[in-house]
């Protein structure tokens, strides 16, 4: 975790008991191993980015090649949990709260990404769009909801 503030940013103790536990799924690979050189947003024409999924969840992603972009969620291990107003500009001028921005530092830091998919490896995706650094923790990967269609019958609150 990177405990440097910058002047004028606040934390907070967040509380000692958890309400949710989660399994990780998988593990992430991408070429960035420092915050510093982790791109802010990731980009559909990044690099290849190589998400493995572990083996007790590796039939999760019977079908997945159907889809050209996924929704990829993670959990930013490496990331403080306690800052609620942060100076992205470091110009000790400009300060937004973490709900307002898309930092790495938050209460529950689940990062998310709109990515690619390249290829299917067996348990592994090949992807492009990814922001996060080598290592980091899956919890989940969902189609794109724009190119998603509902696999079961449609129920009465889907009529608008």
């Amino acid at each position: 975790m990177d405990s440097r503030l910058r002047p004028g940013e606040v934390v907070t103790t967040p509380p000692e008991d958890h309400d949710a536990g989660l399994y990780f799924i998988g593990r992430i690979h991408t070429p960035w191993t420092r915050r510093e050189d982790c791109p802010r947003r990731g980009r559909l024409d990044g690099p290849d980015c190589r998400i493995e999924v572990f083996a007790p969840w590796a039939q999760a992603l019977e079908g997945i090649e159907g889809y050209g972009h996924l929704e990829i969620l993670y959990w930013l291990d490496r990331s403080r949990r306690d800052l609620v107003r942060q100076n992205p500009k470091k110009d000790g001028e400009t300060y937004f709260g973490t709900f307002a921005l898309r930092s790495p530092q938050r209460p529950n830091p689940i990062g998310t990404a709109q990515v690619r998919l390249i290829a299917v490896e067996d348990a592994a995706l090949i992807v492009r769009g990814l922001d996060c650094l080598d290592g980091t923790p899956l919890i989940d990967i969902k189609p794109d909801r724009c190119e998603f269609t509902p696999k079961a019958p449609a129920k009465a609150a889907d009529a608008g």
